[in-house]
């Protein structure tokens, strides 16, 4: 018999929020957290807007003598786990410790050290490069410096998959308490990649939108005008506990993670496979591997991006797995607020899913103002929405055609 896994901290800093409530309650009030870009000047790159987390101060969360020592990136992740570590209440301790794990991840890293070492190199030389850049670059350095500050000595592994890294790596810590290899494990996403080789490469391949005289109406999933997605930053971590061992400590459980998808597209470096099957079959293997019925879900997450083809083809993925039923389910998608996250996109919708259950409210899409035809399902347009649902799913699909799914129940003994 499987192990069951329940929820138990969640922590977020988003575009909308500095903490999981600010952000929670930026998200419900279709606020949005786009705007100029402000960390670097480069009129060149077509895109001038991004989500960048502004008034975030890591020495609340970091020794200051460590925070040079780490990019941008792992700080938020040091911050996300820390309200989720402050909301479960779970101590490390020596008798834990070797059942405490870690896998929260990036799906980029630390692009903006890799950017700002080179020039140093180039202007100036080798030797004046921090002995730390390469701890500042490499995405397992999140779990690695979470692993140390709390002595979690558990499975410490780094899932890098595009932007469904925080939901695989939910889906695989989940998987691995389930399989009894942990009893309780750190795990979520994290990114900030906003600096020019970042937006600059993104604009290359002209995935992100133009809209920069209208920054919070940019990021518009399923809207008839959307001109592609907003890059943005933040964390997104949860606490996965095994059932009896959160029950034993009298931990307060949130919401029970009950299935998870993973599948490949096998179709093309970029762009989501045909009629988003890659998608659908993921979503019916979460399905399958929560024990429930499509009958039963109650609000899908969406990873709803403001592409194209992303937004139609996930679109007609639901209605490939749900048939009907799809119409009758509220979908939407909060990246309309916070813009596309990328390796921190799975964390902090796995956060929303649950908050939705446990606060019974669920999150809207803003600037859905045109519906795209191909669009036709309940996308929650603009205002969010009072409803008492039990199940929710969240999807992320990412580069190179890799697709994960999570499902989430209220939690019943």
């Amino acid at each position: 018999m499987k192990r069951r896994v329940v929820v138990t901290g969640l922590g977020m800093i988003t575009p909308v929020g500095l903490d999981t409530e600010s952000s929670w309650e930026g998200l419900v009030n279709g606020k949005s957290g786009i705007g100029p870009i402000t960390y670097f000047d480069d009129k060149n790159i077509p895109t001038q807007i991004a989500g960048e987390i502004h008034g975030f101060e890591p020495e609340k969360f970091i020794e200051p003598k460590e925070i040079k020592k780490m990019d941008r990136f792992i700080h938020l992740a040091i911050a996300a786990s820390q309200m989720a570590m402050d909301m479960a209440g779970l101590k490390v301790t020596p008798e834990n410790a070797e059942r405490v794990g870690v896998m929260v991840s990036a799906g980029m890293g630390g692009l903006p050290a890799i950017e700002k070492y080179h020039k140093v190199y180039l202007e100036r030389g080798f030797r004046k490069i921090t002995p730390f850049f390469i701890p500042m670059l490499i995405i397992n350095e999140a779990a690695g410096v979470l692993s140390i500050r709390y002595g979690a000595k558990g499975p410490n592994i780094c899932m890098v998959s595009a932007c469904a890294t925080g939901t695989h790596s939910i889906g695989e810590a989940f998987k691995t308490i389930q399989r009894g290899d942990a009893d309780a494990m750190i795990a979520g996403g994290t990114e900030s990649c906003i600096c020019p080789l970042g937006v600059g490469g993104f604009n290359a391949m002209k995935a992100l939108s133009t809209r920069n005289d209208e920054p919070q109406r940019a990021s518009r999933p399923f809207d008839m005008e959307r001109d592609g997605f907003i890059m943005g930053e933040g964390s997104g971590v949860v606490i996965l506990e095994e059932l009896e061992s959160a029950l034993k400590r009298g931990a307060r459980i949130y919401a029970e993670l009950i299935g998870y998808g993973a599948t490949g597209d096998a179709y093309h470096i970029t762009a989501p496979a045909p009629s988003g099957e890659g998608a659908a079959r993921c979503m019916q293997m979460a399905i399958k591997d929560a024990g429930i019925t499509p009958a039963e879900m109650g609000y899908i997450n969406a990873h709803g991006t403001s592409t194209k083809f992303g937004d139609e083809l996930e679109s007609t993925a639901i209605k490939t797995v749900f048939g009907e039923q799809a119409y009758k389910i509220p979908v939407s998608s909060t990246k309309s607020m916070t813009g596309h996250l990328l390796g921190a996109a799975g964390g902090v919708e796995a956060v929303v899913s649950v908050l939705a259950i446990e606060r019974g409210i669920l999150p809207p899409t803003i600037n859905l103002e045109h519906p795209d035809p191909e669009c036709d399902l309940d996308y929650v347009p603009n205002t969010a929405r009072k409803v008492a649902v039990d199940v929710t799913m969240s999807n992320s699909f990412g580069f190179g055609g890799t697709n994960g799914c999570l499902v989430f129940r209220r939690f019943r003994k």
